[in-house]
């Protein structure tokens, strides 16, 4: 059996190790900021995480073309704004567990946008690998709704559809431009829009005030500035890097490896209990991934 992971690869894996570290941190902000706090604060603190990353490496900017600063601003706009709103629409209306089974609509939609964009094709063993981490996802995070209306039910799955074939339709049209340019310039462009958008979603809903107060109360909160620099910072570099080193199809199967790791860090920080169902999800969905590797 030989393994067959490439430098995108790894990115990939990184990718869901970095942001299930971030979802713990991001899990105990929760507990004095809101979501859309949460979500405004991440953008910023990856604005300044991208700047200091550049400040330190000393290259010169990229001269991106005003078709290329277009995409970006549009990836931002879909993949960091909307798609941030879409899926804390979901979150609120279904709850964690059925918000991750309908997040695993990411690979499938990954699948499809790349074939039709870019006419890519991943083997076969790597399809049933995905569905296997699928699978595991499905086993690990379902929860029977309790005192959820139908009509709940039925917006908070097409809002958690919406909003990963945003991010997956955000992350492929930049596929081009990161083929030619270094992908931390990108991701600054990218959560610079998103940021821009979430404060004025912020100030526009709830007032300058509430502004002011988020960023005094969420500066002074150690978990959710690390949330923003394993979640936000490390992780959108490395989830970039993965689309750029990789096929999409490989990368958006890695990826979806961050519920099953959210899921032990749960057990081992958050001291959640490991259930036969939880063990049974890990390793469905590890044998996944270990398929798609030797594909």
């Amino acid at each position: 059996m030989n393994f067959h992971l490439n430098s995108g690869d790894i990115f990939a894996i990184l990718t869901a190790l970095c942001w299930s570290s971030g979802v713990i941190f991001f899990h105990i902000s929760g507990r004095i900021l809101g979501s859309l706090q949460i979500s405004m604060l991440k953008n910023i603190i990856g604005v300044i995480g991208f700047f200091g990353f550049l400040a330190v490496q000393r290259n010169e900017f990229p001269v991106f073309t005003n078709y290329e600063l277009w995409i970006m601003v549009i990836s931002g706009t879909f993949g960091v704004a909307v798609g941030d709103l879409f899926f804390l629409a979901s979150l609120r209306r279904l709850g964690a567990g059925l918000n991750a089974i309908v997040s695993t609509s990411y690979s499938p939609t990954i699948f499809l946008l790349a074939f039709f964009m870019f006419g890519e094709v991943i083997s076969l063993k790597a399809y049933c690998g995905g569905a296997l981490v699928i699978a595991g996802i499905i086993i690990g995070t379902l929860e029977i709704p309790k005192n959820r209306s139908r009509k709940n039910i039925f917006w908070g799955v097409m809002y958690g559809f919406i909003a990963q074939a945003l991010t997956a339709f955000s992350v492929l049209i930049l596929k081009p431009i990161m083929e030619i340019h270094p992908v931390v310039p990108i991701a600054l462009v990218r959560f610079i829009t998103g940021a821009v958008l979430s404060i004025g979603f912020l100030v526009f809903t709830k007032g300058s005030s509430a502004l002011r107060e988020t960023i005094k109360q969420g500066f002074k909160h150690p978990p959710l500035i690390m949330g923003s620099i394993m979640g936000t910072f490390l992780s959108v570099i490395f989830w970039l890097a993965g689309y750029k080193y990789t096929l999409a199809g490989r990368a958006a199967i890695y990826n979806q490896l961050s519920t099953i790791f959210i899921i032990l860090m749960a057990a081992i920080f958050l001291k959640e209990a490991m259930t036969q169902r939880k063990w049974l999800a890990v390793t469905c969905a590890l044998s996944g991934a270990l398929m798609v590797s030797v594909s």
